[in-house]
């Protein structure tokens, strides 16, 4: 498969990725204040959701997320978010995408925007992770036992193999301040590579 040709030849695309509440989020809103347009994969489960009208319960999200994936093949998100991420590359340098969690979804990026593509990975330990859900209120978060449930299914999808394999990894054991300063430092570094 070849590279699609892009306005701009320094343009690049930056997929994050992570086990759920390891800081995907707040990485992609670092970005979003620094002006470059964020798309959440997640986003999309989520107005899945709404759209066929299902309540918002822990359960629902991942249920969904996996029926996609089973319909449409495990790269069904990423090609779904392709045209999307090539059109705010029209007019920005970077662009970022929340929450690749798999190893098809790569596998997309990679063959649709080759050299220009990378993945940078937010990590955190498992309590702290789960600290943070219970703290954050989102209808998708659940118990214990549903954190548990979700962190197995993403594994599924490969998501620990892409955290491995990410060209960058910011540790987010730490606190939110400085946390936001290793993503500040890490935009200045990435950015100034053009």
């Amino acid at each position: 498969m070849s590279v699609r040709l892009r306005p701009s030849s320094m343009a690049r695309v930056v997929a994050v990725c992570g086990m759920p509440g390891s800081g995907k989020g707040e990485f992609a809103q670092v970005l979003t204040e620094n002006g470059i347009p964020v798309l959440s994969m997640g986003d999309m489960v989520r107005a899945e959701v709404r759209r066929l009208e299902l309540e918002e319960s822990p359960g629902i999200f991942g249920e969904i997320a996996a029926q996609l994936r089973a319909l449409h093949g495990e790269d069904v998100l990423a090609v779904r978010l392709a045209d999307a991420v090539d059109t705010h590359l029209e007019s920005h340098s970077i662009v970022l995408i929340e929450g690749m969690r798999g190893t098809a979804e790569r596998v997309v990026f990679e063959n649709r925007w080759g050299e220009h593509f990378f993945s940078l990975a937010v990590v955190a330990s498992p309590n702290v992770r789960f600290t943070r859900i219970q703290n954050r209120g989102r209808s998708e978060d659940g118990d214990l036992k549903a954190f548990e449930v979700r962190d197995t299914r993403e594994r599924g999808w490969g998501l620990e193999e892409i955290i491995n394999e990410s060209d960058f990894i910011i540790d987010n054991n730490v606190e939110l301040d400085t946390f936001r300063n290793s993503c500040h430092a890490w935009l200045e570094s990435f950015t100034n590579q053009e």
